[in-house]
């Protein structure tokens, strides 16, 4: 089963004149993780807003076409049960939080479901020790950073036990330090907890060493969608999107130009590092002999 799925979905919200989203189709696959990338106003927070019922439910508007989250249209269920299965967090932490406690925020999504007591202790241990928030229980969450803000939000959703996760440009208003600490929980969820995760972004420079494929969005049209690796061969494209192309690729694509032959595409540091040191090696080598 496909745990989100559009088919030629268009979008118009009450009162505007204009789609939001226009003929949008596309999967994601259970365990994957895609991120959306385009500029403000391309469609990326319609369609999370759709990935958990908010529209139409919440937010009325012309709906066209089918969006089915784990087999079920969107339209046949409330966004209360699409809670069970997907958790969502959005760009600012603070539309999010409002208990006292970091606990009480954590412990406010399980207690609405009548989870056991005992059930949702654990699930609020469980959450905030995946996110790197263990032992912040006591806390008010106003009193947090902004990254550790947007950690206890990503632990409410998680304490759900939600199947799918959604993120709208959780890093957007996040320091350098924030968006390290927001993207080490991401790969962890990826890489040690397989969950399928739906991450919007309008920087792709940190999620594409974790993400598996890229959809790139234009006027709530798709304008392109692929493996991550093979997508961020054509920085150019990308920044003809409005989408700033990650320094690795700009550094793939300048040495392609000037290495005819090669083919370089870098997904990380570490990545970059180890190809260019075996590939100058080989060279050396091949120069000696």
């Amino acid at each position: 089963m496909r745990a989100l799925e559009f088919n030629d979905v268009s979008f118009t919200y009450k009162g505007s004149g204009s789609k939001a989203l226009e003929g949008v189709s596309f999967a994601v696959n259970k365990g994957e993780f895609i991120t959306l990338l385009g500029r403000n106003g391309s469609g990326k927070s319609t369609i999370c807003l759709m990935s958990n019922g908010l529209i139409p439910h919440a937010l009325p508007g012309a709906l066209e076409g089918a969006v089915r989250i784990f087999g079920q249209e969107v339209r046949e269920r409330s966004v209360a049960e699409f809670s069970k299965s997907v958790g969502i967090v959005f760009q600012e932490p603070e539309s999010q939080l409002f208990c006292m406690s970091v606990e009480e925020e954590v412990a406010f999504g399980p207690e609405n479901l009548a989870v056991p007591r005992e059930e949702i202790g654990d699930r609020v241990e469980w959450a905030l020790e995946l996110v790197g928030m263990k032992g912040f229980n006591d806390r008010s969450p106003f009193s947090l950073s902004g990254g550790e803000k947007q950690r206890v939000a990503i632990a409410a959703a998680l304490s759900m036990r939600p199947e799918m996760l959604v993120l709208d440009e959780p890093a957007y208003a996040l320091d350098p330090v924030g968006r390290f600490e927001l993207y080490s929980v991401l790969k962890e969820l990826k890489q040690k907890h397989g969950m399928t995760v739906v991450l919007a972004e309008r920087d792709p420079e940190e999620a594409v060493a974790f993400s598996d494929r890229l959809l790139l969005l234009e006027d709530g049209k798709i304008a392109g969608v692929g493996a991550t690796r093979n997508v961020l061969r054509d920085p150019q494209k990308l920044s003809s999107l409005g989408i700033a192309p990650p320094q690795l690729s700009e550094l793939a694509a300048l040495l392609n130009s000037r290495l005819p032959g090669e083919s370089f595409s870098f997904l990380s540091v570490e990545e970059a590092e180890r190809t260019l040191s075996e590939d100058f090696f080989a060279q050396g080598r091949a120069r000696r002999a």
